[in-house]
């Protein structure tokens, strides 16, 4: 694990309800989710992603053009996203909006590549869902040459190829850190070590410690590619209130709604509030206290040796009002309590 453990936050954008319980505009949700980050920059907070969606229960469908707009807000803390779709976008733009992103907030763009964990961007920019492994493949192969920094030199499959090719705005820092997101995949796991890209696990269910198996293979194939130790990461779902039972009363009826609606989508029952009780007792669900939400994120870090932990704190309709007090408790005693514990 690194020395200190950086401590970020994610979110989606959800579509969140106002006093009078209304959903509110999309627009009124990206408002509020940049005053979101302005707090946790001003909290001292180290990251904070903005995932990428095209569906009607989130906001956020530009997560690079909320960054900007967050990076003029801001001083200090990292912009990513969380993740990028690299699958159906296009690897040049993606890097020169990172790139350019990286530009305006003088160094501090991040960007976290996945296969999405929804499919509605697929037929919406015209690419073949029967194709889904061999486009990010592809797509990551080309995005790891941008990232070298130099005229591109590039062939593959799907798209004509690339001949001393330059790409603008370089990243003038020299480099732009770039993560790959992996939700439970070994081949992905292996992946982002064979392009050298740090790792980042999305553990959104059961015990954290049951994606130690992946952070032993993705050290072991570093080791057998000759490839120094990259940092891991993790992204979980919690929520910081007052107390423990604030927090899983105020909560739960939110994420019960967010998780029936796309469980329904997927097969899934309901869940109960046993089954929510259990994944925050002891699964990964960060909810609670400062001090419970504290010692768990203490725990993973240790047992998984990792050098970051990002929060998602947004669940569906919860209120703007309890989010920005949430990220107050994470940025204010959540943090301190976690550096403690692993001093």
């Amino acid at each position: 694990m690194a020395q200190q453990l950086e401590l970020g936050l994610d979110t989606f954008g959800d579509i969140t309800a106002g006093a009078d319980g209304k959903l509110l505009p999309h627009a009124q949700v990206i408002r509020h989710l940049v005053e979101e980050a302005t707090l946790a920059d001003e909290l001292g907070i180290d990251f904070i992603g903005v995932g990428e969606h095209h569906r009607q229960d989130f906001a956020v469908s530009a997560p690079d053009v909320v960054l900007a707009a967050i990076a003029g807000r801001t001083k200090r803390i990292h912009l990513g996203s969380s993740v990028t779709v690299l699958s159906s976008d296009d690897p040049i733009r993606v890097f020169q909006r990172f790139s350019t992103l990286d530009a305006v907030s003088n160094g501090r763009a991040e960007v976290i590549l996945g296969r999405g964990s929804f499919t509605e961007s697929f037929p919406l920019f015209g690419y073949d869902l029967n194709q889904y492994e061999v486009l990010f493949e592809e797509k990551l192969d080309l995005f790891a040459a941008l990232l070298k920094q130099g005229p591109v030199n590039w062939s593959g499959r799907l798209r004509p190829p690339l001949k001393n090719q330059g790409i603008f705005p370089p990243v003038q820092t020299g480099s732009l850190k770039t993560w790959i997101g992996v939700g439970g995949s070994p081949e992905s796991v292996i992946r982002a070590a064979k392009y050298h890209l740090p790792l980042m696990l999305a553990i959104i269910g059961g015990d954290p410690k049951r994606f130690m198996p992946y952070v032993d293979l993705y050290h072991r194939a570093l080791d057998q590619l000759g490839k120094p130790v990259l940092p891991i990461g993790v992204h979980s779902p919690g929520y910081v209130a007052d107390t423990d039972a604030q927090a899983r009363e105020e909560f739960w009826p939110d994420y019960k709604k967010m998780r029936d609606r796309i469980g329904a989508e997927r097969g899934w029952g309901p869940m109960n509030r046993k089954e929510f009780d259990q994944e925050a007792d002891q699964g990964s669900l960060y909810i609670g206290s400062p001090e419970t939400v504290a010692r768990k994120i203490a725990a993973t870090a240790k047992a998984l040796g990792v050098s970051r932990f990002d929060m998602k704190y947004s669940a569906g309709t919860l209120s703007h009002e309890k989010i920005m007090h949430c990220i107050e408790l994470y940025g204010r005693k959540v943090i301190p309590l976690v550096r403690e514990m692993l001093a």
